[in-house]
């Protein structure tokens, strides 16, 4: 498929080489279009086949069959207004987090503010982890392949990501509606907080065998 993404910082690095790695057409943007382009020769220096492509906020939007929003929080609105109307009814992958997470408020979750500003189809990913776990091929740990929250309301949405998520040698995990993307958010927020204080925040909970009684999650 098609991926735009907005952005052309560490995150649109490290997905956008494997997700063209793994065969998907990338364009990628950013402030500084000359940046933009050496990230982008940089990436395709590493890859076979087609090049990842630079462009503008509205030709990376216009790009996407999907759209990946990997901005700095403090400039988000600016970026979405610059792509105008192309964003409307489109899939688009939230991977943002808040500028302080410290000062994270639920209330005001970035996946509903980029679903209000684009009437696109949002879904919240890829938030909670450090770059450099996305570069890995695949990211897995102690034999298990590292599982990937999605929130988010739109079927044919949900099901891109799930593929974009299984390109990259991880497992999608279905996190409930987009209404329950800042509770993701919220959770970035805590455990990369964790995290920055030196625990291991991954211990903080018990295995699915200890977890209580459940029932098998539903694919969405």
């Amino acid at each position: 498929m098609r991926i735009g993404i907005l952005g052309a910082g560490g995150m649109a690095d490290a997905l956008g080489t494997q997700w063209a790695r793994a065969g998907h057409e990338v364009m990628i943007s950013g402030r500084d279009l000359g940046r933009s382009a050496a990230q982008a020769e940089k990436m395709s220096a590493a890859l076979p086949g087609t090049p990842v492509r630079t462009g503008s906020w509205a030709e990376v939007a216009r790009f996407g069959e999907v759209v990946v929003v990997a901005v700095r929080a403090a400039g988000l609105v600016d970026v979405l207004e610059a792509c105008g109307a192309a964003l409307r009814g489109k899939p688009l992958v939230d991977v943002t987090n808040a500028a302080d997470l410290a000062a994270y408020d639920p209330g005001r979750p970035l996946a509903g503010l980029i679903r209000d500003l684009t009437g696109g189809h949002v879904v919240k990913a890829f938030n909670l982890c450090h770059v450099d776990v996305w570069r890995m091929t695949p990211p897995v740990f102690d034999g298990r392949p590292l599982a990937v929250p999605l929130c988010g309301d739109d079927p044919a949405a949900l099901a891109a990501v799930r593929t974009l998520v299984a390109d990259l040698g991880c497992t999608p995990v279905d996190g409930g509606g987009l209404d329950r993307a800042r509770l993701l958010e919220a959770t970035a927020a805590f455990v990369i907080g964790l995290w920055f204080g030196g625990a291991d925040a991954q211990a903080i909970l018990p295995p699915l065998a200890s977890s209580g009684a459940h029932l098998p999650a539903e694919p969405r």
